[in-house]
């Protein structure tokens, strides 16, 4: 049978090929290979990117685990040159204050490795934006429903999303101005949703410069118990 009731609900039989281990490990090393590529770029083209790349982007995204399977996430993909422009300005605003006034000097000095600043001109001319947004709770006929692990879940989510991204052959960027508050006003999200994170997605600009920078190798970050 390939479903069945557990408690009451339907399950499917999951379909899982087990790989032998030779293809487990060709699979396991191009998949980092590729993934080690992946840069935080800031500079970007104008190149129209087809919407369906973005759907599946999105869609692959979607298949994140959350708590309780209640998927609390909204994605708002944002192409409108209007709204675009409206976001830079907002976004630098917050951003000036913020390197101006809010961020300390050990946060500043620790930033000078990467070279940004306050300016954020890709936001108008990267091709799309998404705007992912985390549902605090649903509502159904008018009743709050709980979501469980909301910023558990929509960080899992936005992890699939940049690999997504990486895996298409584009580029993208985590931004997060704070306070991020000016992103529901002008993407008019309801009252349970909060700004989490906004990617700006295309392919880097023709000659793009990114931060000379290493990774921490597997014995500083890994701690294996045999």
């Amino acid at each position: 049978m390939n479903e069945k009731l557990i408690k009451g609900h339907p399950h499917i039989l999951l379909k899982h090929q087990n790989p032998n281990i030779e293809i487990l490990q060709k699979r396991s090393d191009d998949f980092y290979l590729s993934m080690d590529k992946r840069r935080s770029v800031r500079e970007f083209s104008d190149k129209k990117i087809p919407r369906v790349v973005i759907e599946n982007i999105v869609k692959t995204a979607s298949t994140a685990p959350s708590g309780a399977h209640k998927q609390p996430w909204t994605f708002c993909i944002i192409s409108n040159p209007a709204l675009k422009k409206k976001i830079r300005i907002a976004a630098e605003a917050e951003e000036k204050e913020s390197y101006d006034s809010r961020m300390s000097d050990q946060w500043l000095k620790d930033l000078e490795p990467i070279g940004t600043d306050w300016e954020k001109p890709f936001l108008e001319t990267v091709p799309y934006i998404i705007v992912v947004f985390k549902k605090i709770y649903d509502e159904e006929e008018g009743q709050k429903k709980t979501n469980y692990y909301v910023n558990e879940s929509v960080g899992i989510a936005c992890g699939f999303l940049i690999s997504a991204i990486h895996q298409a052959g584009l580029a993208t960027l985590t931004h997060t101005p704070s306070p991020m508050n000016f992103l529901s006003e002008i993407l008019e999200r309801p009252k349970n949703e909060r700004p989490y994170l906004l990617l700006p997605v295309g392919y880097p600009a023709e000659e793009t410069y990114v931060p000379k920078l290493g990774r921490k190798g597997l014995e500083e970050m890994a701690k294996f118990y045999d």
